[in-house]
């Protein structure tokens, strides 16, 4: 039986993202698709970048089921570190 798409962006990631999007040393777990969309678009310290797109547009492929959780993670991880946010991933 196919997941839906809410199943495929809130699928827990297998290694979570911690980030510090509020201050320095404090961590925010992200560990699904959907987490990491709502991130960068409710919470992220810039408003554009080549990673941020990039990654806004994969995490939209997930939820049409054209790209992987972990394709999701990869391009958020390079999001977070184009914005210069603190992260801890694996």
């Amino acid at each position: 039986m196919a997941k839906s798409d809410s199943d495929l962006t809130q699928a827990l990631w297998p290694k979570p993202v911690l980030l510090a999007l509020e201050e320095p040393g404090q961590y925010v777990t992200i560990a699904t698709t959907q987490a990491a969309s709502w991130a960068m678009i409710e919470d992220w310290p810039t408003e554009d970048g080549p990673e941020l797109d990039k990654a806004l547009l994969i995490c939209a492929d997930v939820i049409k089921g054209k790209r992987t959780n972990e394709d999701a993670r990869k391009a958020f991880i390079a999001a977070a570190v184009e914005a210069g946010i603190d992260i801890k991933a694996d």
